[in-house]
C-alpha cells in the first residue's frame, strides 16, 4: 500500500511532464481522452474519397512484459533510484516471488504513464523520417497518420508498398531500441475496401463510403457475457435478473452509440430475447410458450418488453424494464483537439467547452442538464466534475417522504458513489450558490 502511495504521489509530477512530450494523435491513459477519439481521428483520416487506402494494422508481442529497463532508467525524468527499486521489485504469484528483468506490471499506478512514455515520440518521429527520406510534399502526398491507443496502433498510408518497406522498417528499429517488436502473425497491411478492427469497430469502406460498426469478436463476447449472466440466473426472480443483465446491456450500448450500430443493436435485441425465453421456458417447463411470453413480457404502453412491477418509496407501482439496445441514440462524438494538453492552464477554458458541448448531447433530460449546468459540471459532494450520464445521481436534498418536492430548487447531481455516502452517513448537501457578476 505504501509503494502504490508513492507511485500516485511521483505520478502527480511525472504525468504533465509525460503530457507535453506525448503525440497529438495517442489517445490511451491520458486525461480527458478516450477511445471514442482514437475512433474519431482514424474517421478523418480514411473517410474521404482522397483518403489513404492502405493501413498497417499492428500488434506488438507481450508489450507491457517486455519494456526494456535500461531505455527507461534512460528516458523517463524522475528519481531514478526510485524507479529502478519499483521496476526490480518482483511480481508475487501464488505465493512465489518472480524477478522482474524487464516489462512494467501490469496493475501498477504509475505503469500507464511509463508505457506512453516508451512510445512517446512513435508519430513525430515516423513524420519527421518520411520528411527526411521522401521530402516535405512527398511525405504529405503520402498520406501517412498513424493513431495510438495505448499499445494498439495503425498507420494509414497511401500504398502497400510504403508501409513495409519504409513505414514498417522504421517502427521495427523504433521498437527495438524499448525491447519490443511485432507479432508477425497478427500484425498485418490491409485494404481499407477489407476492413480492420481496432477497439472493438470494424473500420471498412462499403462502395466509397466509411462505415464503422462493432466488430464481430467483440459482438460475439458480448452476446456470451449477457447469455452467461442469463444462465446463471436460472433460479433467481425476474427482478434480479434484470438488475443484473442492465448495467451489461447498457454499458456495451454507451461504448458503441457514436457508430452505425442500430443493425446490430436491433440484432442482438432479437438474440437476447429467445435467450431470455429459453431462460423462462426452463423456469416453467408445463407451460407454454404464450404464456412464458405474457407472463415476462407485459404491455407497456404500445410495446411488449420484459419487465417486472416493484414497489415505490411512496408505495406505488414503478416497472422495472430490461433495457433494450435499439433504444440507444446514436451520437456522434465530438473529438478532442490534439494539441490539447489537460495541465496548460490555457487549455482550461477549451477543457470545460468540450465536456459542456459533449454533456449537452449525452443529457437527454432538459432538467438534469440544466441541473448540472447549475453546478458547474461538477459535484455537489466531492467538487469533482461529472464527465458522463451514467455517473450521477438525483438527489432531492429534502427527501421526498419528509415532504420534499421534485422542483430543481430541492434536487442536486451526485456521483453515485458519492450518492450512497449521503445516505449511508447522513451527509447533508446543500444547493451550490450560482456565480454572479459584478
Amino acid at each position: 500500500m505504501f509503494d502504490r502511495a508513492m507511485q500516485a504521489l511521483y505520478l502527480l509530477a511525472l504525468e504533465p511532464v509525460s503530457e507535453c512530450a506525448s503525440d497529438p494523435n495517442s489517445y490511451g491513459f491520458r486525461k480527458g481522452r478516450s477511445t471514442h477519439d482514437a475512433r474519431s481521428q482514424l474517421f478523418v483520416s480514411l473517410s474521404q474519397k482522397a483518403s489513404a487506402q492502405w493501413i498497417l494494422d499492428a500488434d506488438i508481442t507481450g508489450f507491457f512484459d517486455n519494456i526494456n529497463h535500461d531505455w527507461l532508467l534512460a528516458n523517463v525524468h524522475m528519481n531514478k533510484r526510485v524507479l529502478r527499486k519499483w521496476l526490480k521489485a518482483g511480481v508475487v504469484d501464488r505465493g512465489q516471488l518472480h524477478r522482474t528483468e524487464m516489462g512494467t506490471p501490469q496493475g501498477g499506478i504509475i505503469s500507464p504513464t511509463l508505457a506512453n512514455i516508451t512510445l512517446n515520440g512513435l508519430e513525430r518521429g515516423l513524420k519527421q523520417f518520411l520528411k527526411k527520406e521522401l521530402g516535405s510534399k512527398a511525405a504529405d502526398q503520402a498520406k501517412v497518420n498513424l493513431v495510438r491507443y495505448a499499445d494498439d496502433f495503425v498507420v494509414t498510408g497511401d500504398s502497400k508498398e510504403l508501409l513495409a518497406t519504409q513505414v514498417k522498417p522504421w517502427i521495427v528499429e523504433f521498437l527495438r531500441e524499448r525491447g519490443l517488436q511485432f507479432s508477425e502473425e497478427k500484425t498485418k497491411i490491409v485494404h481499407i475496401d477489407e476492413g480492420f478492427d481496432f477497439l472493438g469497430w470494424n473500420f471498412r469502406k462499403y462502395d466509397g463510403k466509411m462505415l464503422i460498426k462493432p466488430s464481430r469478436k467483440n459482438v460475439k463476447a458480448f452476446y456470451s457475457k449477457a447469455s452467461e449472466v442469463i444462465r446463471r440466473s436460472l433460479s433467481v426472480p425476474r427482478e434480479v435478473l434484470i438488475r443484473k443483465l442492465n448495467p451489461v446491456l447498457r454499458g456495451w450500448a454507451e461504448y458503441h452509440k457514436g457508430v452505425v450500430a442500430k443493425a446490430t443493436f436491433s440484432r442482438l435485441d432479437h438474440l437476447i430475447y429467445w435467450r431470455l425465453m429459453k431462460w423462462g421456458r426452463r423456469r416453467h417447463p408445463r407451460k407454454t410458450g404464450k404464456w412464458v411470453y405474457d407472463h415476462y413480457w407485459p404491455r407497456l404502453g404500445s410495446r411488449r418488453v420484459m419487465a417486472v412491477d416493484l414497489p415505490g418509496k411512496n408505495g406505488d407501482l414503478r416497472s422495472l424494464v430490461l433495457y433494450q439496445l435499439a433504444d440507444t441514440k446514436i451520437v456522434r462524438h465530438q473529438k478532442v483537439d490534439g494539441k490539447y494538453n489537460p495541465f496548460d492552464p490555457a487549455w482550461f477554458a477549451y477543457a470545460e467547452g468540450l465536456l459542456t458541448a459533449r454533456m449537452s448531447q449525452d443529457i437527454w433530460d432538459a432538467q438534469r442538464l440544466k441541473l448540472w449546468m447549475q453546478q458547474g459540471g461538477k459535484c455537489v459532494l466531492c467538487e469533482q466534475f461529472i464527465d458522463s450520464s451514467s455517473a450521477m445521481d438525483d438527489h432531492h436534498i429534502v427527501y421526498r417522504e419528509y415532504g420534499g418536492s421534485h422542483a430543481l430548487s430541492n434536487r442536486v447531481l451526485l456521483h453515485p458513489v458519492c450518492h450512497r455516502r449521503v445516505h449511508a452517513l447522513g451527509l447533508e448537501v446543500t444547493k451550490p450558490v450560482p456565480a454572479r457578476g459584478l
